[in-house]
C-alpha cells in the first residue's frame, strides 16, 4: 500500500496566551470552540485532526470561514507550529527540525500559492517566477530557462517584463502558480489561490491547474470555501467545521453520503448530475457470471449527465460500467441514476 506523502496525527492548534495550558480542556474533556474562547479566551484553530495525504494526488481542505483551513495548511511547511499532534512529509518529523532542515524543506520540497497573490511589485514577471530559483541558489541561466519555461506553461508569454502591478488579477495568479511550480517541488500548498477571481477567470485557472497536475503529478493541497471547485479539483475532499474534521472522502462519497446535516447543507444545492460518476452506482456481477450482452458500455468516470441518455435507451435501461484498466466494475440503470439525483 502506497505510503501517505504527508502524514498529519491529532493535529490541535489553539491561540492565546497560555495555549499549552488549556489543551487539556479541548483534548481530554472535549471543549468546543466558542466555550473555549468564552471561559478563557483562547481560540481553538485547529481541533485533533488527523489526515493522510499520498502522493500525486489534489488533496482538497475545505471549509467556511473559521473553520481552521488555512491555519491547517501553514502547519505543513511550519509556518505555524501546532499547540499538540504529530506531522510528517515523506516519514520525516516536521515538528523535530531544526531553521537548517526548515529551510531546506520549504525551498526544494515544497512551494506555496496565496490567495493574495503575494508576488513581488518591484519585480519583474520573469523575476517573480524566478525568485524560488534565486533562492536555491540556482544559476543565472538555468533560472532564465525555467522561468521561461514556466511563464510559457501559464500562458504569460511576452510579459516577461512587465511588473504584477501592469497585469490583471487573473494573470497575477498565472504568475503565482508559475512561481510555485518553478521550483519543481514535490508538494504544492495552495491557499485558497483561486477565491480573489473572477468566475470565469477562477474557472479557467482550475482547468490550467488540472492540465498540469495531469502532466506533473504533483502531491497538491488545496484550501478552498467552495463546494464546486472542491469537487471538481479533488481526489479526496476533507471538510473542517469549527477547526474538527466533519467528513473525508471523495467527491462520490460526500455528495451520496453526506455524514451530517452540516454536510448535506453544504451539497444541497449543487448539480448532482455533473458530479456523481457512474462508478459510484455500479453493482458488480455475481461472482463467475458473464456479462449481460447487448449492453452499451461506459466509461466508471462518465457523469450521469452523460451517462442518462445511453441508459434510456439500452435495453432494459443498463448499462455496463468500465473501470480505467478495462476491467468490469458491474452493471448501472437509469433507476439508481435518477434515485442518486434526488438523493
Amino acid at each position: 500500500m502506497t505510503e501517505p506523502k504527508i502524514r498529519i496525527r491529532n493535529l490541535y492548534k489553539i491561540f492565546g496566551d497560555h495555549p499549552d495550558r488549556v489543551l487539556p480542556l479541548v483534548r481530554d474533556e472535549a471543549m468546543g470552540k466558542d466555550e473555549l474562547l468564552e471561559k478563557h479566551n483562547h481560540v481553538l484553530g485547529v481541533n485533533n485532526v488527523s489526515l493522510d495525504i499520498f502522493p500525486k494526488q489534489v488533496q482538497v481542505v475545505m471549509g467556511l470561514s473559521g473553520s481552521g483551513k488555512s491555519t491547517l495548511i501553514r502547519h505543513i511547511n511550519r509556518l505555524i507550529d501546532p499547540t499538540g499532534g504529530e506531522l510528517t512529509v515523506d516519514g520525516e518529523d516536521v515538528l523535530a527540525m531544526d531553521e537548517t532542515q526548515l529551510r531546506a524543506l520549504r525551498r526544494h520540497k515544497m512551494s506555496m500559492v496565496f490567495q493574495k497573490f503575494a508576488l513581488l511589485p518591484h519585480r519583474t514577471i520573469a523575476e517573480n517566477v524566478g525568485y524560488g530559483l534565486e533562492v536555491q541558489g540556482m544559476a543565472d541561466a538555468e533560472i532564465a530557462s525555467h522561468t521561461q519555461h514556466w511563464i510559457d506553461r501559464v500562458g504569460l508569454s511576452g510579459y516577461e517584463s512587465h511588473y504584477p502591478g501592469q497585469l490583471s488579477g487573473g494573470m497575477q495568479q498565472r504568475v503565482g502558480l508559475a512561481r510555485g511550480l518553478a521550483t519543481d517541488a514535490d508538494i504544492l500548498l495552495m491557499d485558497e489561490a483561486f477565491s480573489a477571481l473572477d468566475p470565469l477567470i477562477r474557472y479557467d485557472m482550475q482547468s490550467i491547474l488540472l492540465e498540469l497536475q495531469n502532466e506533473l503529478h504533483k502531491t497538491i493541497v488545496f484550501i478552498t470555501h467552495d463546494l464546486d471547485e472542491a469537487l471538481r479539483l479533488g481526489d479526496d475532499i476533507a471538510i473542517l467545521r469549527d477547526g474538527g474534521m466533519v467528513q473525508q472522502g471523495d467527491a462520490q462519497q460526500i455528495v451520496l453520503k453526506p455524514a451530517d446535516d452540516y454536510i448535506r447543507d453544504f451539497i444541497k444545492d449543487i448539480n448532482r448530475a455533473k458530479v456523481i460518476r457512474l462508478r459510484a452506482l455500479a453493482e458488480p456481477l455475481p461472482q463467475g457470471a458473464a456479462p449481460p450482452e447487448g449492453l452499451p458500455t461506459l466509461p466508471a468516470a462518465t457523469v450521469l449527465d452523460d451517462a442518462m441518455l445511453a441508459m434510456s435507451g439500452a435495453p432494459g435501461q443498463t448499462v455496463l460500467v468500465e473501470r480505467q484498466d478495462g476491467t468490469l466494475a458491474g452493471t448501472a440503470t437509469l433507476t439508481q441514476a435518477i434515485e442518486a439525483l434526488h438523493g
